[in-house]
């Protein structure tokens, strides 16, 4: 079942985002050669919970950092760790949630580590350019399969491949709520948009193919090639007036 939010909600869900993005922003300002991935799990843990909310990771479903920081061709879910150093040329996705006033916020960055290979960020740009490309699909009476479809042609038409075991998803007072929100699919299907809708749309691409394998540990997902791979994600909530991201300051 898809949940429509009221306006009351909605502004409790501004709220998340906002500390989200913000959490974003100030993790990015840390990302350099030498630092581990659990030191950055700390920043962002630690200003989530200064801004009054609750880390909306921590262990969900067991997960045991309060991000998913994943490096190069670890595609979602990576688990911070004092091992995992971040080296000059590398890309790091952060995926944070923050949970406050019963409502969730979630978004994802790819940030580069220094400077970076051209095809590193190709691959980094055109996925941020393949979120606006959905968004623009993000309007009252579409359908799911409208941002579906226009994230899958800006990702292919530009040379990449479009991860298909993972997708965006509804989401408001549960971190994953209906419907999903697949980065590949045909225009005119699916649920149709209705305003108080709230969507977490998340495109991954990789460099080389589509395919992806989870680990051992059963979170950490790679690509199966060892290509790079990337992401960008916001919460979008749908209004009569268009889209609003909550996750973007």
């Amino acid at each position: 079942m898809i949940i429509i939010k009221n306006q009351w909600e909605i502004e409790r869900m501004k709220e998340a985002g906002r500390i989200v993005g913000e959490t974003l922003n100030l993790v990015e300002e840390s990302i350099r050669p030498g630092i581990s991935t659990l030191a950055l799990d700390k920043i962002c843990e630690e200003f989530i919970m200064k801004s009054g909310a609750i880390p909306s990771f921590k262990n969900y479903n067991g997960f045991p950092g309060s991000i998913c920081a994943s490096v190069n061709e670890v595609v979602v879910h990576g688990i911070p760790s004092k091992e995992i150093i971040l080296r000059e040329g590398d890309i790091i996705t952060i995926d944070c949630g923050a949970y406050i006033n019963g409502f969730h916020g979630d978004a994802a960055r790819t940030f580069r580590v220094g400077r970076v290979s051209e095809e590193a960020d190709r691959l980094i740009r055109v996925t941020e350019e393949s979120f606006f490309k959905g968004l623009e699909m993000v309007r009252v009476d579409n359908r799911i399969g409208d941002i579906s479809s226009a994230v899958q042609e800006h990702l292919e038409s530009n040379g990449l491949s479009v991860v298909r075991d993972f997708t965006g998803h509804g989401i408001g007072k549960d971190l994953h709520e209906s419907p999903s929100i697949p980065n590949y699919g045909t225009a005119h299907r699916g649920p149709k948009l209705r305003a108080g809708m709230a969507l977490a749309i998340e495109p991954m691409a990789n460099l080389g193919l589509y395919h992806v394998k989870v680990l051992e540990d059963n979170w950490t997902a790679v690509t199966r090639d060892g290509s790079l791979s990337a992401q960008y994600e916001n919460t979008v909530i749908v209004t009569e007036e268009g889209p609003l991201i909550t996750t973007l300051v």
